[in-house]
């Protein structure tokens, strides 16, 4: 198993390299560049609005599915026959609640009318995860990897001819972006759809009141725990839209800061994305973890801490190289959402290694108080120092979170705790961060200087043998014996 998650990681990891960067850098940036912070930012907390109450188009199915198909193959064709049914059902529902929210909360007409659109694009979005769900839990990865950059792929051929086409005198507008996302993701959901009614028996529509029930009161507790998570991770900008005065402008100036977590959030995802279906099998196997936990952790937190320091270190040459306005105030905000990586790549394997052995209660425990946290501190700092305080929160509820499930994960499975590691792990921190004073110090060019840094964090993990390159040679060209 450890092989099958390298190479399978390895081709997830090059193709969202090809693909993602272009998209955040050259297109969504460039978006915000050409409409302003305003602008964007009354797009940016309008789009995490219609992410706070896209549970209700899940439900926990999508987690549930992979599991459970990665576990149960043989039920495919009985799962999509019905499970497709429930989602546009779902659909129905979390339409009219979230129009029922924004209209209780004070939105305009303006703003509903783009809400609309991202309502949509976030059904679309949701039924493209369900299917890919079903080819990770076939462990169908190199189909599913090629479809992870899809949308993508299509959004930046169509923003693309838009910003750089000529093919209009208009200046671009924010709701052509939202737009091109709707006919991109359509395109993406047919053809992952006639990849996955390729692997059925036979492929009938049903619907089967007693099935939904049944599935629903099993995946509910994976709902749950989305619905948490996406609180204390996506309400910070609604919250700077709602309680300031010019909660548009900061919300859009948060979203600067933003963009490369959310960025490198994307690809700590992908270790997740392969490890739920993975551990799920290894779990109803009863094979060992212990290997492969700790070779993911190490493969994603040794990057992780190199790009948080980067990023901290030369904040102010990376906001000033990606954008013209609110460079100093996106910049403060950045150095502390980055660090926040830290945390962000911790949760996505041991949360992951919770979620696929079903300890939904007390995932659900932790992302309830982490909420509460979330909110409360949101409420405290907003007004006082408006975008930097949700930056300050987020950070503590981050690192909150992720230290709850690393010693959650620790006591169900009994994992031994590996000094080695952690000592090697605490000498890589506080060397490189070191090593970021002394660089930022004596090299005067800031592109030379994170190229030097980004070495010396490479170096210094195979010095310190986080890494270790025979062994990964290994494990690559003749497999594993576990």
């Amino acid at each position: 198993m450890k092989r099958k998650f390298v190479t399978n990681l390895a081709l997830l990891v090059f193709l969202n390299l090809l693909v993602k960067p272009f998209w955040i850098f050259g297109i969504d940036r460039t978006v915000q560049n050409v409409v302003g912070a305003a602008d964007y930012g009354f797009y940016f907390s309008l789009f995490n609005f219609s992410l706070l109450l896209n549970i209700i188009l899940d439900l926990g199915i999508t987690n549930y599915n992979n599991r459970n198909i990665a576990q149960h193959n043989q039920l495919l064709s009985k799962h999509v026959s019905n499970i497709v049914v429930l989602k546009f059902l779902l659909a129905i529902v979390y339409f009219v609640v979230s129009i029922s929210a924004a209209m209780l909360i004070g939105y305009e007409w303006k703003q509903l009318k783009l809400l609309f659109f991202l309502i949509f694009n976030q059904f679309l979005i949701s039924f493209v995860l369900y299917l890919r769900s079903n080819l990770s839990g076939l462990h169908l990865f190199k189909t599913d990897s090629f479809i992870s950059v899809l949308d993508r792929l299509l959004m930046i051929v169509i923003c693309g001819v838009l910003l750089w086409g000529n093919i209009t005198d208009k200046p671009f507008e924010i709701a052509w972006f939202v737009y091109a996302q709707s006919a991109a993701y359509i395109l993406t959901v047919f053809i992952t759809f006639f990849a996955v009614w390729a692997k059925t028996d036979f492929l009938r529509l049903n619907f089967d009141r007693n099935f939904f029930i049944v599935f629903l009161k099993q995946s509910y507790p994976y709902a749950l725990l989305i619905l948490l998570m996406s609180f204390y991770n996506r309400i910070d900008s609604v919250m700077l839209e709602r309680l300031l005065p010019n909660g548009e402008e900061e919300a859009g100036i948060y979203a600067q800061a933003f963009r490369i977590l959310d960025a490198s959030t994307m690809f700590a995802f992908l270790f997740s994305a392969l490890l739920l279906p993975i551990y799920a099998k290894m779990l109803k196997n009863k094979d060992s973890i212990s290997q492969l936990t700790q070779l993911s952790y190490l493969l994603l937190i040794v990057p992780a801490i190199v790009i948080s320091f980067a990023s901290f270190f030369y904040r102010n040459d990376i906001m000033s190289l990606m954008y013209h306005s609110h460079v100093e105030s996106s910049s403060r905000i950045f150095g502390v959402l980055m660090l926040g990586f830290i945390a962000i790549s911790t949760t996505y394997i041991f949360g992951t290694l919770l979620t696929s052995n079903g300890n939904m209660k007390y995932l659900n425990i932790m992302a309830s108080i982490g909420m509460v946290l979330n909110i409360v501190l949101n409420l405290i700092l907003i007004p006082k120092y408006q975008a930097f305080g949700s930056a300050i929160a987020s950070l503590v509820t981050q690192f909150f979170t992720a230290f709850s499930q690393l010693i959650i994960a620790k006591n169900i499975f009994s994992l031994k705790v590996n000094y080695s590691v952690i000592i090697r792990l605490g000498i890589f921190v506080a060397i490189l961060y070191l090593s970021g004073l002394v660089i930022t110090k004596y090299i005067e060019h800031w592109i030379i200087g994170i190229f030097v840094f980004v070495l010396a964090g490479v170096a210094l993990s195979l010095l310190l043998r986080l890494f270790n390159i025979k062994n990964m040679y290994h494990l690559l060209r003749h497999g594993e014996n576990e």
